[in-house]
């Protein structure tokens, strides 16, 4: 998909499902090269990393065949290799997830530095000394990060300076197939850590305190194989949350744990969303003619997603009353204020602050993504700005949201 054309101002009515989640897929997609266990993964989504990262590791040897329209069959018993090489590392940031799984269970790896959206540092630092204080050697050279083990990994306490998302997966991992207890402090709390933790222990391994600050891993010889269904996608399922409180509507949303998304969901109530749970569904419905303006800060979990900021920017573009949004996560993630301004928002930024003035209404206007999340605030605005929107940069889409056009064209958009 090189651009999306959408004529705005129509409100969203229907049914959407949403898929399963990207950041939980790919961690456990990656802890499948901790056994030679056949592994069979369900409600994967169909996404240009998930495509990438099967890539990855069908390049070292493992066997993955679709047994289904979101389920695969999963099998690293035999390696060719046990480097991620450049081409494509690079294209997505979470590659650096098979470091750990093969350095517990083969004690080499060797991973190129990883790529992705350009949204800020993201150092794999905490990555590196946490599994040097297991004992692997690290060495970097020629763009690779090198790792060797002498033997199994030692079980340890590791604590981390700042809460990790991938640090905390990676050393999980790794630690499941230690020699010993290993301690992760200052854990990420994520529900994708849940999941990918849930996974492990149907696999064999020995954990326990997720979904806490703590996180404690009895290393075990061995996994085995087996099932899993990943979790749905808490931020897909939100951004289809934003889309109705800024275009307005009425919809509903299966496959999708409201339990995953209580500071998104408190923030849109505030702004004027209205939610109705059902036994296997929610149903949204914006009946304001305007949402009402929400300062936000983002955070680790449980605070705000620091991947919603860019689709509630859009929000409070189009509300009444003026908002503060303060990003804390990632020093470039306000890129797609200049061409929300485009389309006549009116926001000023003062470094990793917006102060947004909400108006009426946007206008359309030819506009570029930066990155994942700003794509879906684009289209977001797109389907609420008078005229047309031409949104160009939609590789980063393709990352982490299923047909989101024809999602959204479900819902009675007109996007092509």
């Amino acid at each position: 998909m090189n651009k999306l054309c959408i004529h705005g101002g129509r409100q969203l009515h229907g049914s959407v499902s949403v898929s399963g989640s990207k950041n939980a897929a790919l961690p456990i997609l990656s802890a499948c090269l901790l056994s030679g266990g056949e592994k069979h993964i369900s409600n994967v989504p169909n996404l240009k990393d998930v495509e990438t990262l099967m890539s990855l590791l069908k390049a070292m040897g493992v066997k993955i065949s679709q047994t289904g329209a979101s389920t695969y069959c999963v099998s690293a018993k035999k390696l060719s290799s046990y480097t991620a090489p450049y081409d494509l590392v690079k294209k997505m940031r979470a590659s650096i997830l098979v470091l750990g799984p093969l350095l517990a269970r083969f004690g080499s790896a060797i991973v190129s530095f990883p790529g992705g959206c350009a949204i800020g540092n993201r150092s794999v630092d905490m990555h590196l000394t946490g599994l040097q204080a297991m004992g692997a050697q690290i060495i970097i050279e020629h763009g690779y990060i090198k790792a060797e083990s002498e033997g199994r990994l030692k079980g340890t306490e590791i604590y981390h300076d700042t809460v990790s998302v991938g640090a905390t997966e990676n050393l999980m991992m790794a630690a499941v197939l230690a020699d010993g207890k290993t301690v992760i402090n200052n854990a990420a709390r994520e529900p994708e850590i849940i999941d990918l933790g849930k996974c492990l222990i149907k696999w064999g391994a020995k954990i326990t305190g997720l979904g806490s600050s703590k996180i404690e891993i009895e290393g075990v010889e061995k996994l085995s194989g087996g099932t899993f269904n990943v979790m749905p996608d808490r931020i897909e399922a939100a951004t289809y949350m934003a889309a109705i409180a800024s275009v307005g509507g009425k919809v509903t949303l299966f496959n999708a744990n409201i339990n995953h998304l209580s500071a998104v969901i408190a923030k849109l109530k505030e702004s004027g969303l209205n939610f109705f749970l059902k036994e296997n569904c929610i149903e949204i419905e914006m009946s304001n003619e305007q949402p009402k303006a929400v300062d936000i800060k983002t955070a680790p979990y449980p605070g705000f997603p620091t991947d919603m900021q860019a689709p509630f920017t859009v929000i409070n573009a189009l509300a009444k009353g003026t908002s503060v949004i303060e990003e804390t996560i990632f020093e470039n993630r306000l890129m797609h204020v200049p061409e929300l301004r485009r389309m006549g928002a009116n926001i000023s930024v003062k470094d990793n602050i917006a102060r947004v003035d909400g108006r009426a209404e946007l206008f359309g206007a030819e506009v570029t993504a930066s990155d994942l999340r700003a794509s879906a605030a684009l289209i977001i605005a797109g389907l609420a700005a008078k005229g047309e929107t031409i949104i160009s940069g939609l590789e980063h889409v393709e990352r982490g949201y299923e047909d989101i056009q024809d999602k959204f064209k479900q819902l009675g958009a007109e996007i092509t």
